[in-house]
């Protein structure tokens, strides 16, 4: 005997003025991990909550609030990203001032003696622990290559869509998101081991 599929549940849509409690503490999580800065996360959640006012109709509610309040986010920290590297810029057009590969690479790009070879992040995205750390080491690099891995990596955009957000060229993205991996693989490498984690779990 067939039986009719139970019907599905579909969020129910709190009220503004419930938002903050709510969505707050998350969205605020969100936006610091990709801005790095408290100060400029505090603003992007604010401009959402905000735009969510205003634009509050157009929430179909067929997926959660919290994730249509994310999805405002996420452009909101794009625009923040974008407006801080056309009246930021670091000098020089590849970030060289503080570059971490200098540690790792001689000047003809060769590892230098000594030096370890890194640890990927990409080979262990999986771990929240390492994710946690990544965060951490996000705020050592130069802000150029960061935004780019952020907008990259984390946000997962298309290449040209960062070059676009950036104001940058193809090859000066690929040089930035290459010196930010080298630069997070040191980091880290050393923060993840020197904390005895992910030797004996993650070899």
């Amino acid at each position: 005997m067939l039986t009719a599929s139970p019907p599905e549940i579909v969020e129910s849509a709190l009220d503004p003025a419930e938002w903050v409690d709510a969505y707050g503490d998350f969205l605020y999580r969100y936006a610091v991990s990709r801005l790095r800065d408290s100060s400029a996360a505090e603003e992007v959640v604010q401009e959402t909550f905000l735009a969510g006012i205003r634009h509050q109709n157009q929430f179909a509610g067929t997926g959660s609030q919290r994730g249509w309040l994310t999805g405002i986010l996420r452009r909101k920290i794009i625009d923040h990203v974008r407006s801080r590297a056309k009246h930021h810029r670091q000098p020089g057009p590849f970030d060289d001032e503080h570059d971490p590969t200098a540690l790792m690479f001689d000047e003809h790009g060769r590892w230098k003696k000594g030096a370890l070879p890194p640890v990927s992040p990409d080979q262990q995205i999986e771990s929240r622990e390492l994710w946690q750390i990544v965060r951490r080491c996000l705020t050592h690099l130069p802000r150029g290559q960061a935004d780019a891995f952020v907008l990259s990596v984390m946000e997962e955009m298309e290449s040209d869509e960062v070059c676009k957000e950036l104001d940058i060229s193809p090859s000066n993205l690929w040089v930035r998101l290459h010196r930010a991996r080298l630069g997070l693989a040191k980091c880290v490498g050393s923060k993840w081991f020197l904390d005895g984690e992910g030797a004996g779990r993650h070899e």
